[in-house]
């Protein structure tokens, strides 16, 4: 899958230029100073932002930068940020799975079985919001004593204001516009026939078009061993679809739920679940579509029940392991490379 690798390399370009003009510590204190450097506050407030923008922005990109940030705030005020970005990239994958745009199975889906951003607001939106609530109190419950038992009283003149975390304001300007720039051209990728790689190259030209005196110090900060990483995953996912062990997966379902609905749809929720725990979910999702069609052919069970089922087990399920889904690896390698694997 080298669109995809092309993509966050280009992503990664575009973050590494946002990240030398102060663009993440500008962002960062800001949010501190909304929410007075409380850092549940700021927990809450990132997973909230976090959720909303995967809706509409691909998680990668959304666990980029919201990871970058975590990591510099968490070096001002003073706490651990694995539990928040762990929290942040929980909530980008079920983000994700709200809208037609928000993760790659999704848009798999929608484009293979006809349906509109719409359909998947109305159905896998409305149960990624009633999830979103059960989210945020058990990360709340399960991280607030780790977030808190260092914290102390901040001098808050100690912390310097925002606008003071600019390097370069003519470089920031230009960084916010691209950052603009890739937000639109994700969104309405759809609309215009641009490939995910075709923008992250386009981001990654415009990155060093705004800044050519800085190309060479950000080729160095970009995360070789994550593109590696990735590149090496999608070698063996290649080799579990050619030797057909994805389909027997798939086959599994249809023949243990013997014509039961209820049976098959629990199947569809937690095999793509597990399955997308340890494959990517991508090329499940697109395996797993014409089993669901066929299935919706001989069992009667309506098609876009078994299509929610899918898009909310691959989505979330991708959650459960550090390789399940890109935000995933992306989100432990920018705090790993802070020191903290």
């Amino acid at each position: 899958n080298w669109s995809t690798i092309i993509f966050i390399a280009g992503m990664m370009i575009m973050v590494e230029g946002m990240a030398r003009v102060g663009f993440f510590r500008w962002l960062c204190l800001q949010l501190a100073k909304m929410v007075n450097y409380k850092i549940i506050p700021i927990f809450i407030t990132f997973m909230l932002v976090s959720f909303f923008l995967a809706m509409f922005i691909d998680s990668i990109t959304v666990i980029l930068f919201l990871a970058a940030v975590t990591v510099e705030l968490s070096q001002l005020l003073k706490f651990n940020p694995i539990p928040m970005t762990l929290a942040e990239i929980f909530c980008a994958n079920l983000g994700g799975s709200a809208t037609m745009c928000g993760d790659p199975p999704n848009i798999i889906i929608g484009t293979s079985l006809g349906y509109g951003f719409m359909d998947f607001v109305l159905n896998t939106g409305a149960m990624a919001i009633l999830s979103l609530g059960f989210t945020l109190l058990f990360f709340y419950l399960v991280c607030k004593k780790s977030l808190t038992k260092n914290e102390r009283t901040i001098d808050i003149s100690t912390i310097p204001h925002p606008k003071e975390a600019i390097l370069d304001k003519k470089g920031f300007v230009l960084s916010s516009i691209i950052f603009l720039t890739a937000i639109i051209l994700l969104v309405t990728h759809s609309m215009t026939g641009l490939t995910v790689s075709t923008i992250g190259i386009v981001v990654a030209i415009f990155t060093f078009v705004a800044s050519p005196k800085h190309i060479l110090e950000i080729l160095k900060k970009v995360d070789y061993k994550t593109l590696v990483f990735f590149t090496g995953l999608f070698v063996v996912i290649g080799g579990l679809e050619q030797t057909g062990i994805l389909k027997i997966i798939a086959n599994f379902i249809s023949t243990i739920s013997k014509g039961n609905a209820y049976t098959m749809i629990a199947i569809i929720i937690w095999v793509s679940a597990i399955a997308s725990a340890f494959i990517d979910n991508i090329p499940f999702a697109a395996t797993m579509i014409p089993v669901i069609q066929s299935l919706a052919v001989t069992s009667g069970i309506p098609l876009p029940t078994m299509a929610w089922a899918l898009s909310m087990g691959t989505d979330i399920g991708g959650s459960a392991t550090p390789i399940g889904a890109s935000a995933n690896v992306v989100g432990t390698s920018v705090v790993a490379k802070a020191g903290y694997p």
